[in-house]
């Protein structure tokens, strides 16, 4: 009788034969992540049209282009800063942003953009036994990292966005987190608030300043007045260096050199050191530029809220507008089919409202038509 299974036994085939697909024993599906990398969902940046016309108001980018210095040193870059390694610590970077905060090199890390210097923080402070505590709604990330990381997130909720949540400095965290400016409601809290609070917690105070350039004030002095505070910066925003990818913290020496140990080897590469630096020695272009978009952040509101939205005052390179009539998920879906792009977030605390970006005077223009266009039909 012909044996009508011609699948070969994997054991009768010749050494070396590799075991037919069909043959090899069948597996359910498993995973080969760790528990806490499973169960997360990651964090959604925000889209990234194709389209070169497209009125990108979605990701908080800077309008404006960087430095004419940034451009120059980009075109004096060589293949020799490519051959070698850059730079371990960004120490050229280092000792500009120092003398720009009043501060010593030492007193600085550098980081791919704010995100990695978040997750450097996360692995030097907290572990499963360590936790993390942040006030809410803020910044959708921390959360993605305190999971990754293993640790526990106690998320304080906001009473008042522009108040810190009393509970924040009883939470008894390794490691709280402020967003000042935050995101996504643009509010600011007071720097004497955030003194208050470095002097009651047991553990770190990280102020994230990502949006910072655009408040009326920075808590950078806080690191000379605290052993426990760590001010995190951004290159992204008011220097338009959201592609390079580059931010910085400052603190206190002994904190800096714990940091160091949790980076990687280079964490920053040779391109992105020498054009950080030369952005950030360009002083008076950044200030033109953080100008610029206070000026259309101010205009923008006015705008927006003769339409009919109510929008808070920012203090960021954004705002935070809900518009009364209609649906803030439907007018998003129809400003992309007007190939405009804002930012608008499926969750309990935010569905109601639309995140806009500061654009140029242009962009910002094409949105107000849209707008109205929308709400008029």
């Amino acid at each position: 009788m012909r044996n009508e299974n011609t699948t070969p036994n994997p054991a009768s085939l010749p050494a070396g034969t590799a075991t037919p697909a069909d043959a090899r024993p069948k597996r359910s599906s498993v995973t080969y992540f760790r528990d806490d990398v499973e169960r997360t969902n990651g964090y959604v940046p925000g889209f990234q049209p194709k389209q070169t016309d497209a009125v990108k108001l979605n990701a908080n980018e800077n309008p404006y282009p960087p430095s004419p210095a940034v451009m120059k040193a980009l075109a004096e870059l060589t293949a020799e800063h490519l051959r070698r390694y850059p730079e371990s610590r960004g120490d050229s970077f280092r000792e500009a942003a120092a003398e720009v905060n009043g501060v010593e090199p030492d007193n600085i890390i550098c980081g791919k953009g704010g995100d990695d210097l978040l997750s450097i923080a996360l692995g030097a402070f907290c572990d499963e036994s360590r936790p993390v505590a942040y006030p809410v709604p803020t910044y959708s990330l921390y959360r993605v990292l305190a999971d990754l990381e293993g640790c526990e997130a106690l998320e304080i909720p906001f009473e008042e966005e522009s108040h810190l949540p009393a509970g924040l400095a009883k939470a008894g965290a390794a490691l709280t987190m402020v967003c000042n400016p935050n995101a996504p409601s643009g509010t600011w809290i007071p720097i004497e608030d955030l003194a208050e609070l470095a002097g009651k917690v047991t553990g770190v105070l990280l102020i994230d300043e990502a949006y910072v350039d655009f408040a009326p004030q920075n808590a950078g002095h806080l690191v000379k007045e605290f052993d426990n505070v760590m001010v995190l910066r951004s290159l992204s925003k008011g220097y338009s260096l959201a592609g390079l990818r580059f931010g910085y913290a400052i603190a206190q020496k002994n904190v800096i050199a714990g940091l160091m140990k949790v980076k990687d080897s280079y964490n920053v590469d040779a391109i992105a050191i020498a054009l950080a630096t030369a952005a950030i020695k360009d002083q008076a272009y950044f200030r033109e530029n953080v100008g610029k978009i206070k000026r259309q952040r101010q205009s923008l509101t006015e705008q927006l809220r003769a339409l009919g939205f109510d929008v808070s005052d920012s203090h960021t390179n954004f705002v935070q507008a809900r518009p009364r009539t209609g649906s803030a998920a439907a007018i998003h879906k129809q400003l992309v089919e007007r190939n405009i792009y804002v930012r608008h977030y499926d969750v309990p605390d935010l569905k109601d409202k639309l995140r806009i970006s500061i654009g140029s005077e242009e962009q910002n223009d094409r949105l107000i038509v849209a707008l109205r266009e929308i709400l008029t039909s």
